[in-house]
């Protein structure tokens, strides 16, 4: 019989295992795709910190410093805060800006990109020089105009020279090279640190989860609230709502800082002056 030749016949071959999108992937991809990454945050982002984080990190610091600050104060022997020396104001107000500060920062470095400038605005340009006038008129005008009301109402309360008590107590206690380090403290500090913590960090929380005008408020009471000074509160308020509205509208915080240093430089002149 004669033998037939044909071509060998290949096995029959179980279809591919189906994947859960649908098609084949490219020969010698994964059979899982990578986990997508987190967006990268561009420079100039703010720092998305939330209402909660913000009042932690604010409290946590506060605190931190407080305690630290309340030792300084019972070392130097004075009985108010208005009676602390030049010396030992600093050495207080260190206490006090450098953990609010690191806090900050620290906040940032997790919600943002970890710089204070694109985290929380925290840049100064030539156009911010005109919080020069604005801090001046706030000084002299505003804070004025808040107060005379509340002196015809209350005369006994609202008198100048206890509006002006802990200014001219503190102004008093400095002399020489202590005048120098409570200039840097009042004018140069004090704006930086209050601006990068109040409109930075807390106004910034608000605005973002409620609304411009709620966040301009809430935190200029809380600024006010925080000095401890009920006779200063209606005074900082109004502080408060200018330097809030500085932020809110330029989206940085040089006008705020530039015109927190100049009214807090006209308040420490009126004090010298009279």
């Amino acid at each position: 019989m004669r033998r037939l030749l044909a071509w060998p016949v290949e096995p029959a071959r179980a279809p591919p295992p189906a994947t859960d999108h649908g098609d084949l992937l490219p020969v010698g991809s994964p059979a899982v795709p990578p986990p997508s990454l987190p967006p990268i945050r561009a420079a100039g982002d703010r720092a998305d910190v939330s209402i909660r984080d913000a009042a932690v990190t604010w409290f946590a610091a506060y605190l931190a410093g407080a305690l630290v600050s309340s030792a300084i104060f019972a070392a130097s022997g004075a009985e108010t805060a208005s009676e602390l020396g030049p010396g030992w104001l600093t050495a207080a107000s260190l206490a006090q800006w450098i953990p609010m500060v690191a806090a900050v920062w620290y906040v940032g470095k997790r919600f943002g990109v970890g710089r204070l400038s694109d985290d929380f605005g925290l840049s100064v340009r030539a156009a911010d020089l005109l919080g020069v006038p604005l801090g001046v008129v706030t000084q002299l005008v505003l804070v004025r105009l808040v107060y005379l009301p509340l002196e015809s109402i209350w005369p006994d309360t609202f008198t100048l020279d206890k509006i002006e008590q802990r200014a001219r107590s503190t102004y008093d206690s400095a002399h020489g090279s202590g005048l120098v380090l409570l200039l840097l403290v009042v004018v140069v500090g004090a704006p930086l640190v209050e601006e990068l913590t109040y409109r930075g960090l807390l106004q910034g929380a608000f605005t973002r989860r409620l609304s411009d005008w709620v966040g301009v408020i809430v935190v200029a009471v809380w600024f006010a609230v925080i000095h401890f000074q009920a006779i200063e509160i209606p005074g900082l308020f109004v502080v408060g709502v200018v330097l809030g509205l500085c932020a809110l509208r330029t989206g940085r915080l040089g006008l705020s800082v530039v015109t927190h240093m100049a009214f807090n430089a006209t308040g420490l002149v009126l004090v010298a002056s009279t």
